[in-house]
């Protein structure tokens, strides 16, 4: 069996380098050969080929580590199968269509405004977006941008007038603006699913930063055997409802101490949950690749 694992060509730290280096030594046991592609060179293959893959050349599977969505489209178009497929990738890209999808199969997440379409930076912004805001949530709330990772872009804000500063800087770019879940500041949990399964999970907390994320200076300790039912199954909707092979689920804890879906990533970055848990998440998802039937 052979497959392609795509990543991006302009990401060269150590931390995704080594990633990757797991996903390739995964593969071996699997009876597997992956083969690392980058985007920009599959996209300099394709206009070599005239945009029609050999036979011969083409993998039996390809594992899409990267956000190139026309690549993904383009190498589905081809009928190849990706993990995950295209409008997985897409759906987790873009935290306002996370939200959305979710939103409507019934997940439990913190209530949002997600921010009309802007086409220019210029200054301008709508004062009945912020006295909605207000209405809605409150101070503090969250304003998190729809694309970003490591929890980055993604601010907490005390007032109004911090509110506009904060829309003002973010431009054009999408955003939400989201009721603040003062029971979790600081702590999270994060839960890697492969397929049907969750296969380990970590308790993020930062008493330092409202975001629990380990990136910014938090720590994590092994949560997998203190899983609840309830936090097992919403993770498990949550992957399900977006289309998702494998993912890792964000969690917060209501004030009731219910869950509460943050966010899914369907390109977590496992290593830290590897040396939390000891859990090595790209063995997990070889082996879901290669034992599918499809």
């Amino acid at each position: 069996m052979r497959g392609w694992l795509v990543v991006n060509q302009f990401i060269t730290s150590e931390k995704f380098r080594e990633l990757f280096g797991m996903l390739e030594a995964a593969a071996a046991p699997c009876g597997c050969i992956l083969e690392r592609m980058s985007n920009s060179l599959l996209w300099g293959k394709l206009a070599e080929w005239d945009y029609v893959i050999p036979e011969k050349e083409r993998p039996d599977f390809v594992l899409f580590w990267d956000k190139d969505l026309r690549l993904a489209a383009e190498l589905e178009r081809q009928a190849l199968r990706l993990y995950n497929p295209a409008a997985a990738i897409e759906a987790c890209d873009d935290k306002s269509l996370t939200w959305l999808i979710c939103r409507h199969a019934g997940i439990p997440q913190a209530e949002s405004l997600i921010s009309p379409k802007k086409f220019h930076n210029d200054g301008l912004i709508d004062p009945e977006l912020v006295s909605r805001a207000e209405a809605l949530f409150g101070f503090p709330c969250v304003v998190k941008e729809a694309f970003g990772s490591f929890g980055q872009q993604v601010y907490l804000v005390k007032d109004a007038e911090e509110l506009k500063n904060t829309i003002l800087s973010i431009g054009e770019r999408p955003y939400l603006i989201q009721r603040f879940i003062a029971s979790s500041r600081g702590r999270d949990l994060r839960l890697q699913v492969v397929g049907d399964k969750v296969i380990a999970a970590m308790l993020r907390e930062n008493a330092d930063d409202f975001r629990a994320n380990l990136t910014n200076g938090g720590h994590a300790t092994d949560y997998t055997d203190k899983l609840t039912r309830e936090q097992t199954e919403l993770a498990l909707r949550a992957v399900k409802v977006l289309g998702l092979d494998f993912a890792g689920v964000d969690l917060l804890f209501g004030e009731n101490g219910e869950s509460i879906l943050c966010e899914v990533n369907s390109n977590a970055h496992f290593k830290n949950l590897f040396d939390c848990t000891g859990v090595n998440a790209a063995e997990h998802i070889l082996r879901h690749i290669t034992q599918r039937k499809e």
